[in-house]
């Protein structure tokens, strides 16, 4: 799995790994010595390379992010979190937060795979039993007419004409679309992500509200990660802007900088920058008022993210449906463009 050198690791197993480096911190021992158990414990797994080169790195340098910078598998915004635990004494708890980070985005990411994967197999299902139908069925039906000696009449040829048509025209387009979903997914994982989905927004509405809850729970996910681990508002906000790829929720959690300098409370300045919903803005301001952003937030982004799989559970239960939906159509009007034309001929025998 890390034979590649690019090959990006998983956010289940950043979990993991960053999980393991927050329980070396809390139980004291020296980060080196804990990197080098970790790179012995694994040295027969797939892993193995890894670890190895994160422990020389960590041994080489005393830094944990000096160590896994140069690696282009860890992702960016892992290793410049792990700098800013580094640099503000709170490595421990920007651990902790990281691994329950890659714990949600992988849930998040099992959600939209399954989401995907499911309409795709079945769309690869519809086209292969409409091929098998114009290919092999209807060719045997005419066999059989032409063994029986008799021929089809003027509108029964027409309609099974038809029926050869659009079983044709619906594989084509199943073919398209399961081609344009796969070429979608490889352009999501390449700099193009922005773009690709701005395009999906505007074909695919609900994919807007998907995005909105996605971006609310990650900004609210790393602001109170920050905040937790005692970051100064300003401080965490403009850390949060740095390492957040999306370009849309950078451009709101700026809104929110600005709102602070022009001397607005933190809860005014995200409510003007429509990340939440006005209920849990109001939560937001009352959680600045007792002094429990932190905790408001951190609540908040376990709530969208679950919203987000509920959204998405709710995608599918309409998708798988539809799908069945139209395979049962279009093979039943195939098979009447044959039956009808033959029941046609032999009532008149």
């Amino acid at each position: 799995m890390f034979t590649k050198k690019n090959q990006k690791i998983s956010p289940s197993e950043l979990s993991i790994f960053c999980g393991q480096v927050a329980l070396i911190l809390e139980a004291g021992l020296p980060l080196y010595d804990g990197m080098e158990t970790l790179a012995g414990a694994d040295k027969d797994s797939e892993n193995a390379e890894m670890f190895r080169k994160a422990s020389e790195g960590v041994t080489a340098t005393g830094s944990l992010y000096e160590a896994l910078k140069g690696d282009k598998r860890w992702p960016e915004y892992m290793v410049e979190m792990v700098g800013i635990g580094e640099r503000s004494g709170h490595l421990e708890s920007i651990m902790r937060g990281l691994e329950s980070y890659y714990a949600r985005e992988d849930r998040i990411r099992s959600s939209v795979v399954s989401a995907v994967t499911y309409p795709i197999l079945l769309s690869v299902l519809l086209a292969v039993i409409v091929l098998i139908l114009l290919w092999r069925v209807l060719p045997v039906f005419r066999r059989v007419l032409e063994g029986m000696g008799v021929g089809l009449n003027e509108s029964g040829a027409t309609l099974m004409k038809l029926g050869e048509i659009v079983g044709w025209i619906v594989m084509v387009l199943v073919v398209l679309l399961v081609i344009a979903a796969v070429v979608i997914i490889i352009l999501l994982q390449t700099k193009h992500r922005e773009k690709v989905l701005d395009f999906l927004q505007h074909i695919f509405p609900p994919i807007v509200e998907l995005n909105r809850k996605l971006t609310a729970s990650r900004v609210s996910g790393v602001l109170s990660m920050m905040l937790s681990s005692g970051f100064p508002t300003d401080e965490a906000l403009e850390m949060t802007e740095h390492v957040i790829k999306d370009r849309d929720a950078a451009e709101k959690v700026k809104g929110i900088r600005k709102g602070l300098e022009e001397g607005k409370s933190l809860a005014d300045a995200i409510h003007e920058a429509h990340i939440f919903n006005e209920l849990h803005d109001r939560m937001i301001k009352m959680g600045s008022a007792t002094g429990r952003d932190d905790q408001v937030l951190g609540k908040l982004s376990n709530l969208y993210e679950e919203e987000v799989e509920e959204d998405i559970t709710r995608l599918i239960s309409i998708i798988e449906p539809t799908l069945v939906a139209l395979l049962s159509i279009v093979i039943g009007a195939v098979l009447l463009a044959v039956i009808l034309p033959m029941a046609g001929i032999l009532s008149s025998l």
